[in-house]
């Protein structure tokens, strides 16, 4: 399996023995799963020091949910609730924050606050400053596929072939960022678990994760942690889906996953370690 290298700034992350670890910090009103449990700036920044504390690689901090059907923040919302997070905590940490955004201002003030990856679950399609913010900035970008909005993307999907068509869309956008300049050692890609998609559709692409790796040639970043298709398989609701969360975390890692986004970092982290040391 080819080793491949996320590089950004003076970073340098690829996957060890288990996948890198992308921690959730939600500093939301209205998340799916951990909706208010962090909006402040206080109770964020403690969790985000426990996520980097059990084993976080990488800290991704979003201010704007984007559940189905959630609605869509302003900017002025949006950098309230991050900025002051993204500050403190890169004072705090040594590891890379990330700023969950599709719009291109506060990718922009995330970055001067200390953000070094921009994960934007539009491709950069959105704002169509973001490319220009990225590149002008060199950092990290994660390009995630969805069909629609948060707002309209479960409305009934359908795809031919999910796996083909998703692994074309992001290779479209991989290819727009080349255009625009970016690195695409800066890249990584996200096939987006639940963005416009049916459980189906969502075991689809997490079978084809070594797939899509081979294909696109970047880095496979995965969110599948606490998702509703886990509801499909395990009849569980939200607080009692880590156990589905863990088994399809060691199933991704033995495809060869690079980045799994998690909220129970420490959980994941250890199982992760544990089935390396058997195998």
């Amino acid at each position: 399996m080819t080793n491949l290298t996320w590089e950004f700034r003076d970073q340098q992350l690829r996957r060890g023995r288990i996948p890198l670890l992308m921690g959730i910090l939600n500093v939301t009103p209205d998340s799916f799963s951990d909706g208010g449990q962090h909006d402040s700036c206080e109770a964020a920044v403690a969790h985000g020091l426990l996520l980097a504390e059990a084993g976080a690689d990488i800290i991704d901090v979003g201010g704007e949910s984007t559940r189905p059907t959630a609605d869509s923040v302003n900017v002025e919302t949006e950098l309230r609730r991050t900025i002051p997070v993204i500050e403190d905590l890169t004072r705090q940490i040594n590891i890379p924050v990330s700023i969950d955004t599709t719009k291109a201002a506060v990718a922009e003030r995330a970055i001067m606050a200390g953000a070094s990856v921009v994960n934007d679950i539009s491709g950069l399609a959105f704002d169509s400053r973001m490319p220009s913010v990225c590149r002008d900035n060199d950092v990290g970008v994660c390009l995630m596929h969805i069909r629609g909005t948060p707002q309209t993307m479960q409305e009934a999907p359908h795809y031919e072939d999910v796996v083909a068509e998703v692994t074309g869309h992001l290779r479209g956008c991989i290819d727009r960022c080349l255009t625009a300049g970016i690195s695409a050692r800066c890249l990584c890609v996200d096939p987006g678990i639940g963005f416009g998609k049916t459980a189906e559709h969502n075991l689809s692409l997490l079978q084809a994760v070594r797939q899509m790796r081979e294909a696109l040639e970047r880095p496979v970043l995965v969110g599948h942690s606490r998702k509703r298709f886990l509801s499909k398989l395990l009849d569980r609701p939200v607080e009692e889906r880590l156990a589905g969360t863990i088994g399809v975390s060691i199933a991704l890692a033995q495809q060869g996953v690079d980045i799994l986004r998690v909220h129970d970092v420490a959980a994941i982290h250890d199982a992760l370690l544990a089935c390396s040391a058997l195998k």
